[in-house]
């Protein structure tokens, strides 16, 4: 797995590199197959200063391609409340995947019946 942290307009010091991290471990433990994970964390300078803050994430898995973004006051909000929402779209993509194989086997007829041989 391939994890990028890059900011714009912020400088990604060590700790919050290590905090980006450690919150990302939690995304792993529920769904190992993530190829690559790319982080921006931005401040804009916006005249709202409630909305300075904002953290996006690109997190690509098998067959599919997460997207996710957070705005906030603060850069430890806004990567909080990023990861609880990258969290639950990787359980709910997890949950199609696993619900998808499983339904297929429900729809096999109950007894195989050989196609005739021709002599």
């Amino acid at each position: 797995m391939n994890l990028t942290i890059s900011g714009h307009h912020v400088e990604v010091t060590p700790a919050i590199r290590e905090y980006v991290q450690n919150k990302l471990e939690r995304v792993k433990r529920h769904f190992d197959q993530v190829i690559d994970i790319a982080v921006i964390l931005t401040v804009d300078n916006l005249t709202e200063k409630e909305k300075r803050q904002k953290a996006e994430i690109n997190l690509r898995m098998s067959g599919k391609t997460v997207y996710v973004e957070s705005l906030s006051q603060d850069l430890y909000a806004a990567i909080d409340t990023l990861i609880d929402k990258l969290d639950r779209q990787v359980m709910k993509y997890k949950d199609r995947v696993q619900n998808h194989n499983h339904a297929a086997i429900k729809h096999f007829p109950d007894t195989y019946e050989a196609p005739p041989t021709a002599v």
